[in-house]
């Protein structure tokens, strides 16, 4: 039986506010001297006046690290000598100079081709090369740098991938599973293997957030995963802040782009990345060519594109 946990501790005026802000529409019930307390699967968060918050449940360590996490931001930027250095966006390094494990996927706006989800730990000694190399979120590499970089990052740092056919994308969706459900459990799965690996050698286990930390471990709730990681630290923009999740995203676009150019290979059409007009174009011509059982192989079939199409 998981462990019962209460975590009690005082956030800032700053935190205060976004904590009212984050749970607003979340809000179950309000204790004497409370501002809000909001009760969840798996915690019950209570904000008093005073300024003490406290989590209670097996999910209270989840909870709190989010908190906590946001409070260092804003008030504890001495991670390493490195910080000292003047910078203008400070607020923006407050991740980047801890050791890392990161995680970030890559097709799932794409029609056609496989979702790939990759981890990497990045730390002292990587994170150089990685500057050196100009690594970034991989939407602002051009696809012939990545092709050039992925190999070297892909030698030198540890990393996890994972690759899921659209056969099984398109199972999934039909068994109710929508994007995010399927991006959490991806997610977990690549962290999980890379820290096994790793042992904790490492300070943090960063995600490109795409959902509530709420929200993603519910869906994890929901498939009964047992074997999962439960101290992550959710960060929007996650390649900008920290250099493991920009050589995820740069890995998972190069695995992408191969899956892509064999994909043309295999059938002998040129098959466009997206899912714009252009895509809508070279449907047709699958279909023509090959079969709606066939498209279903490769492509997102839930995508409006095919409806478009078929109609």
């Amino acid at each position: 039986m998981a462990e019962q946990k209460t975590i009690v501790f005082k956030v800032s005026d700053n935190i205060k506010e976004k904590m009212i802000d984050h749970y607003k529409d979340m809000v179950t019930g309000k204790p004497p001297y409370s501002v809000f307390q909001v009760k969840d699967y798996d915690c019950v968060t209570t904000l008093y006046e005073s300024g003490k918050v406290m989590f209670q449940g097996i999910g209270a360590d989840i909870e709190a690290n989010m908190w906590k996490d946001l409070e260092r931001h804003f008030n504890n930027r001495n991670i390493d000598s490195e910080l000292k250095e003047k910078d203008d966006k400070i607020n923006d390094k407050t991740y980047y100079y801890y050791d890392a494990i990161g995680s970030d996927e890559v097709g799932t706006g794409d029609y056609f081709g496989p979702i790939i989800v990759t981890a990497t730990l990045v730390n002292k000694e990587t994170r150089k090369l990685l500057e050196d190399l100009k690594i970034m979120d991989s939407k602002k590499m051009t696809d012939d740098k990545i092709k050039r970089c992925a190999p070297i990052i892909m030698k030198k740092l540890p990393y996890a991938t994972f690759t899921l056919s659209n056969s099984k994308y398109n199972e999934l969706t039909e068994k109710g599973f929508n994007m995010n459900k399927i991006k959490a459990i991806l997610h977990n799965k690549v962290l999980y293997e890379l820290e096994n690996k790793q042992k904790g050698n490492y300070h943090k286990i960063i995600i490109d957030q795409f959902t509530s930390p709420r929200s993603y471990f519910s869906y994890l709730k929901q498939e009964n995963i047992t074997e999962k990681i439960t101290k992550i630290t959710f960060l929007t923009k996650g390649e900008s802040k920290h250099l493991s999740v920009a050589a995820a995203s740069v890995i998972s676009r190069y695995l992408f782009l191969e899956e892509m150019d064999k994909l043309s290979k295999q059938y002998n059409i040129d098959i466009p990345k997206g899912a714009g007009t252009e895509v809508d174009k070279v449907i047709k011509e699958f279909i023509n060519k090959h079969s709606y059982n066939e498209l279903k192989k490769i492509a997102k079939v839930n995508f409006k594109n095919t409806q478009k199409v078929l109609n």
